[in-house]
């Protein structure tokens, strides 16, 4: 396996922004897992699948195909970039997410990918579940008032109607049900850097981590470094 470095958080937290700045400014490939999970729910809504039957969700993800490369989303080979951010597919993707036939392939393809690259992960579980021997790992996290506000305009500039204050709620119940989940709950992982980004212009956020993880790189070889099977 090659390098990993994990940020995971809530929604609006910021990951998003700063992982794919991460990325780009070290020239490592991005792994964006919720749009995997998102592009998996999609294919889901178009073929009827039942959003609650983990087996027929499970049969669904084994038979499709889900790639990233860099800027874009691709299902079965369609670009699916743009649609994966909308309001729909966001609300329907905690289905794909809480099934465990789901998340045991999607889980397998995200260490793959890992297998090839230096990778800069951007989820909710990648340094508590899957890369837990991360060369860096960073929880970001932000008040339910920031992070409301940065999805709304993330919405609006998309062209999204919606209120603040549904958006507000909808990161409520999410925060609770990632929190909760039996699979894989949102948590930072013990030896994770934590960034409360409240109040923080996200460039700060970005210098901040690449300076930690510049320190910490190392010009000797790669060893041993293995993901947990």
């Amino acid at each position: 396996m090659r390098r990993v470095i994990t940020i995971d958080g809530p929604a609006g937290a910021g990951k998003s922004t700063v992982a794919r700045q991460i990325a780009e400014r070290l020239a490592w490939r991005l792994l964006d897992t919720g749009a995997m999970y998102r592009a998996a729910t999609v294919a889901a809504l178009r073929a009827g699948t039942p959003l609650e039957d983990d087996q027929a969700l499970g049969t669904l993800a084994a038979s499709l195909s889900i790639r990233l490369p860099p800027g874009s989303v691709l299902l079965n080979g369609e670009d699916v970039s743009t649609l994966v951010r909308t309001i729909e597919i966001t609300r329907a993707s905690r289905f794909l997410a809480d099934s465990p036939s789901v998340r045991r392939q999607l889980v397998a393809w995200q260490r793959e990918f890992a297998t090839e690259n230096n990778v800069v992960a951007e989820g909710r579980d990648q340094g508590t579940v899957v890369f837990p021997n991360a060369f860096r790992k960073f929880f970001l996290t932000a008040s339910l008032e920031e992070r409301a506000r940065r999805r709304h305009a993330e919405f609006e500039a998309k062209g999204s109607e919606i209120a603040l204050e549904a958006v507000a709620r909808d990161l409520e119940e999410r925060d609770a049900r990632d929190a909760a989940r039996a699979i894989a709950p949102m948590k930072p992982a013990v030896d994770a850097c934590v960034v409360d980004t409240t109040g923080m212009r996200l460039d700060h956020v970005i210098a901040q981590i690449e300076q930690d993880v510049r320190s910490r790189l190392s010009p000797q070889p790669l060893v041993g470094e293995e993901t947990a099977r």
